[in-house]
């Protein structure tokens, strides 16, 4: 049975507890594709990261029902370079589960495209874990390209392909 069409709209104080309880869900799944934000040990972190960006406008919630079905949160990018393009940022786009697959992660997408356009900026960056082919089929189908590769190794045991020491490039 389809739900109800989601309300997409700033979230509110009173939305924070059940942001923050979904918030760490994802951070938990995300350890399944190699995440290593400890889940429960930032939530309280989170907790005041997040109702920063309630402040402002910059987190939303999708409302199926009057229930919290899921969240986005973005900024514009601040760093300290000049560039030529103005860069909006999505640091957290989560639909729970059980409303997946009925375009709330879409709806909240595009309307955190329109207020990032509303706030000057060119372009949208986001991540994901490389291993999450489900998040990255998604952002493909809505037109996001891979625009940076990080690339990670891990420092325990460098005796394994140690190209300094043989002389390698």
């Amino acid at each position: 049975m389809r739900q109800n069409q989601p309300v997409i709209e700033p979230a509110t104080t009173a939305d924070l507890d059940a942001i923050v309880t979904h918030w760490v869900r994802l951070a938990h799944d995300q350890r399944e594709y190699g995440s290593y934000v400890l889940a429960e040990q930032n939530r309280e972190l989170m907790h005041e990261v997040l109702a920063a960006h309630s402040f402002d406008g910059r987190l939303l919630v999708a409302r199926v029902d009057g229930t919290v079905a899921g969240f986005a949160s973005f900024s514009i990018e601040a760093g300290s370079l000049a560039l030529e393009s103005t860069r909006g940022f999505l640091s957290n786009l989560y639909v729970r589960p059980a409303y997946r697959g009925q375009g709330i992660g879409t709806a909240l997408l595009e309307t955190v495209e329109e207020a990032l356009v509303e706030r000057g900026a060119d372009d949208l960056i986001l991540e994901t874990m490389a291993e999450n082919e489900r998040a990255r089929r998604f952002y493909r189908r809505a037109g996001y390209e891979p625009f940076r590769v990080s690339m990670e190794r891990s420092l325990e045991d460098r005796t394994k392909n140690d190209t300094h020491s043989k002389g390698e490039e």
